[in-house]
């Protein structure tokens, strides 16, 4: 199985892609989530190629993308979803199901909500869409600076940035740390160094409350076009509880749910039962809705 590593000019955006599998087969498009990038998938990648056509880009301000700069390019999430949405068409995703995570979640719902028709399935692996998804942990200075964005506001932020913070509570808090790779969160906190990528984060942490107020939006869609729905969670994130999986049920009642004893990057220690997972339900949905 071969995995190709692509670059595509999006306008003044350069997206840098992962691709796998059979040009002429069903497309899966992976969207990862803070503060990660494409790389988070390549375990799951070699789990689905066999059958399917493979795309995970890296956002940009995250991975190997090469976007404009601040001052050049305004980061959020509306804007990272158009990017998207335009590499999609420049590439020739004319029909994709969605696999999203974190906050691939509303940028991926954004594509759902914008182009219904292109949408044949969607994996959420700890993706939110719902307020009962919010644990206490999940917010503080988040919501404070949304409230009151001053520069002190915006400092307190940085917290969520931290070495410290990306290792023990977004890979490893609710796992067997023995289990995860030192590999994603290193390389993570890596890109998290680079010049510029600070205050990039800052802009779209101030920007995630836009995520909030598209709720509505996101549930009405489901709500109208019932798409085949599987929600594939770490039940011991510390930031996205179960509940935000179970509440997909409200507006797809047959949305298929599991909840794997893990955290928050799941993948990274169930890449090949959720990759088992994801073969089954599209193997079941795809046919017909493809």
């Amino acid at each position: 199985m071969k995995i190709s590593y692509c670059y595509q000019k999006v306008d003044n955006t350069n997206v840098f892609y992962r691709e796998a599998g059979p040009k002429d087969a069903p497309v899966i498009l992976l969207l990862h989530g803070f503060p990660t990038s494409s790389h988070m998938f390549r375990e799951l990648i070699p789990e689905l190629a066999a059958h399917y056509h493979v795309i995970a880009p890296d956002l940009p301000g995250f991975g190997n993308t090469v976007a404009p700069p601040r001052e050049n390019f305004q980061y959020t999430f509306e804007n990272l979803s158009g990017v998207i949405k335009r590499f999609t068409d420049v590439i020739g995703l004319n029909r994709y199901a969605l696999y999203v995570f974190d906050y691939g979640a509303p940028v991926g719902y954004r594509l759902a909500v914008a182009q219904p028709e292109r949408i044949t399935a969607i994996i959420s692996q700890n993706g939110n869409a719902y307020k009962e998804g919010f644990s206490d942990e999940w917010g503080g200075p988040w919501e404070a600076y949304w409230h009151t964005p001053t520069t002190e506001n915006r400092e307190a932020c940085k917290e969520s940035l931290a070495p410290e913070t990306i290792r023990n509570f977004q890979y490893l808090h609710g796992t067997d740390v023995s289990d995860v790779s030192p590999d994603g969160y290193t390389l993570d906190i890596a890109y998290m160094a680079r010049p510029g990528a600070e205050e990039i984060q800052l802009d779209l942490i101030l920007d995630y409350k836009s995520n909030i107020k598209c709720y509505p939006d996101f549930q009405s869609y489901f709500r109208e076009y019932q798409p085949p729905f599987l929600a594939v969670w770490g039940k011991n994130d510390p930031a996205f509880l179960p509940a935000g999986a179970e509440a997909y049920r409200q507006d797809i009642p047959s949305a298929e749910i599991h909840l794997l004893d893990t955290g928050h990057f799941a993948l990274e220690t169930h890449a090949s039962e959720i990759g088992h997972l994801m073969r089954k339900f599209l193997d079941s949905n795809l046919e017909t809705n493809q």
